[in-house]
């Protein structure tokens, strides 16, 4: 290799120019070597430039010792890069005709022409001619210069630092800075799965369970077999309420690695309570033990976590199904939390309907489940409520109409018929028992009425109107010491009970009441008897009471007696009053000894007192017994008792029965 600069090139004289020049003439040139033949002086001067120019270059950069046309693959990088830069400058792209310009015309950064093959002279002195073009040498292809593109600027924020710093406050528990820092780290490198992990943890401490979740989704988005986010985001779904969502994610972990029973935990234990809520309410008979299922399910929630919207419902349906006030007032609690949050839930305005039903409020509990229709047409629970209410509703006043109009067996018919109708409804069933209750007492059958009355109470126990009925009926049946007690009872209990003092007075005097001669019972009729039925009464009681009538009956005189008194008592009716008022009734025994008794007296006798069994006697003589028609006391001077004689005293026939009664 000949390295320019060492040997320097010798000029040739005229004589070997020309005979250079005939040499070429005699063979065959290409067309380039014809058109440099044909001017020798100027390829001479052309060369001699070239030289000159490598000369200068060599004194101005000598470490630029490579040929300028040696391939740009095949230098130095540190020379390749100058060169690089140097063609960088804007130039015109060599011409044809720039061959042909003289060397003082030519600029030194122009590319130099293809013809020369190193621009250099041999090492004998001879200058090396430029060579053309032919299959013997092989230009090398233009390598055009591109500019690089510049790298790219570094981020003003460093996710690493971001990441590092996070780290730092999460360990303090500073956990909102901590955010800060992912979210700073994630605004450069959004799909990085480690700073949405590191920040799903972060929201988790700071119980922002739903960005949480948004977080530990895209992870698993990213890298749906990443152990970790998957176990995290089963954490977060257990959180939130979703124990079946947890269970899916560590199923799915469970295919590519291991899950623990530890592990699993949390989501089965709450989804084993969920599951227990449902099954008591769906097939138990009380909803307690829903709502004890339902609140150790909750104790898996994350602090500040909602109870999910199915297990509110859940709840509502189990407090229903308890049936007693408060429960139902918490029923309608659940309902209106759910409303508060969108009036437009069909399902909550249901549960409310159905809790106003319960609480006997059917008018607006029909408006609930119409505007629950409204909201979704389809909706069967609604539908089907709807109609229960309004059948209930229906057969309910017909027997109200029916009491009303004293029809009290057909009353008693038609509350039988509505307790068909849902006997699931505690609440409205206990006032159809009570309503039943009351017909029956109007019917005198007070078995039944505190039957029924019992069971209204075992359906609410808080019912206090079925208390009092039942009370009553116990003292209509005879019983007033137990109704007495009841009433008592009852006032002990809710003292503020309007009417309840009234009902204690009323027990007790009919308690003293009771002790006495009953003289309706002795007549054989009720308390509200007309005086027809009481005439009629007596006369029959008398027949068949009489001593007469009963010669071997040794209570018969006594027993006739004692319906003469309640005669003589209930068919006066300021005395009845009084009697039936428990006020102190004068013996009507004695008040024969005394002036002005039961029968007028006067004249002779003076005020003479008269045995009633006397009287009673002289009806059993003269004119066969009891006919003739009985008779009269006469007033006026003398005897009584005028005409015909009698060992006793004047007695005739004619005249009447005291009070006019005749037999």
């Amino acid at each position: 290799m000949v390295l320019p600069g060492i040997f320097k090139p010798r000029k040739k004289s005229e004589a070997e120019l020309r005979k250079t020049s005939k040499h070429r003439e005699g063979s065959p040139l290409s067309p380039s070597r014809r058109s440099l033949s044909k001017s020798p002086t100027k390829s001479i001067k052309e060369a001699d430039l070239r030289s000159r120019q490598r000369k200068s270059s060599s004194r101005s950069s000598p470490k630029n010792i490579f040929d300028t046309d040696v391939h740009p693959l095949n230098l130095p990088p540190d020379e390749r890069e100058k060169r690089r830069s140097a063609m960088s400058v804007p130039s015109d792209p060599p011409t044809p005709m720039d061959v042909d310009q003289d060397g003082e015309a030519s600029s030194t950064t122009s590319t130099p022409p293809p013809s020369a093959s190193n621009g250099f002279f041999d090492v004998n002195g001879a200058a090396n001619e430029p060579v053309t073009e032919g299959p013997t040498s092989p230009v090398p292809p233009p390598h055009r210069y591109k500019p690089s593109t510049p790298p790219p600027p570094k981020p003003a924020v460093d996710p690493e630092a971001c990441k590092a710093l996070g780290n730092k406050y999460f360990k303090n528990q500073d956990y909102v800075k901590a955010i800060a820092e992912y979210t700073k780290a994630l605004s450069v490198e959004p799909e990085s799965v480690t700073y949405l992990s590191n920040r799903s943890a972060a929201f988790m401490s700071a119980k922002r369970f739903d960005e949480a979740l948004a977080d530990a989704k895209r992870g698993q988005e990213l890298e749906p077999q990443n152990a970790k986010v998957l176990h995290r985001l089963a954490r977060i779904y257990v959180s939130l309420g979703r124990p079946s969502d947890a269970i899916d994610v560590l199923d799915h972990v469970a295919t590519f690695q291991a899950v623990t029973p530890v592990e699993r935990a949390s989501a089965t234990s709450m989804q084993s309570h969920v599951k227990q809520a449902e099954d008591a309410i769906r097939k138990g008979t009380t909803g307690s033990m829903a709502v004890h299922a339902l609140d150790q399910a909750e104790k898996g929630l994350g602090i500040g976590v909602e109870r999910p919207r199915r297990w509110q419902l859940l709840r509502g349906e189990a407090y229903l199904k308890m049936g007693n006030v408060n429960s139902l007032g918490d029923a309608q609690g659940v309902a209106m939390s759910l409303l508060r949050k969108n009036s437009k839930d069909p399902e909550a305005l249901v549960l409310r309907g159905r809790a106003l039903y319960a609480q006997g409020d059917n008018d607006k509990a029909v408006q609930h489940f119409r505007e629950a229709l409204n909201c979704d047409p389809d909706y069967k629970d609604a539908v089907k409520y709807l109609r229960l209410v309004q059948k209930l509703e229906r057969m309910k006043q017909d027997g109200n109409t029916a009491f009303k109009t004293g029809k009290h067996k057909q009353a008693v018919d038609l509350y039988g018929q509505a307790l068909e109708v849902d006997p699931t409804n505690k609440g409205i069933n206990s006032k159809l028992f009570q309503n039943r209750a009351m017909a029956s007492i109007k019917l005198k059958d007070y078995k039944s009425a505190i039957t029924d009355c019992d069971r209204a109470i075992a359906l609410d126990s808080s019912y206090v109107k079925a208390r009092r009925t039942r009370a009553r009926a116990m003292g209509e049946s005879g019983d007033w010491d137990e109704a007495v007690r009841a009433y008592k009872s009852i006032a002990e209990s809710n003292p503020s009970e309007p009417g309840i003092q009234t009902d204690i007075k009323d027990a007790e005097l009919e308690l003293k009441k009771s002790k006495r001669k009953d003289y309706y019972k002795l007549l054989g009729v009720e308390k509200d008897a007309s005086e027809n039925e009481i005439k009629k009464a007596y006369r029959k009681a008398a027949i068949v009471n009489h001593p007469d009538k009963n010669p071997d009956d040794e209570t018969a005189a006594e027993k006739f007696k004692e319906i003469g008194e309640a005669y003589e008592c209930l068919s006066d009716a300021k005395k009845r009053q009084a009697y039936d008022n428990g006020d102190d009734l004068v013996d009507p025994h004695e008040m024969f000894s005394q002036g002005g008794g039961g029968f007028p007296m006067g004249g002779g006798m003076g005020g003479m007192g008269i045995d009633p069994e006397m009287l009673f006697n002289m009806m059993g003589q003269g004119g066969g017994g009891m006919g003739g028609g009985g008779f009269t006391f006469s007033t006026g001077g003398g005897s009584p008792f005028g005409g015909g004689g009698s060992s006793r005293g004047g007695r005739t026939r004619g005249g009447g029965f005291p009070g006019g009664f005749s037999f």
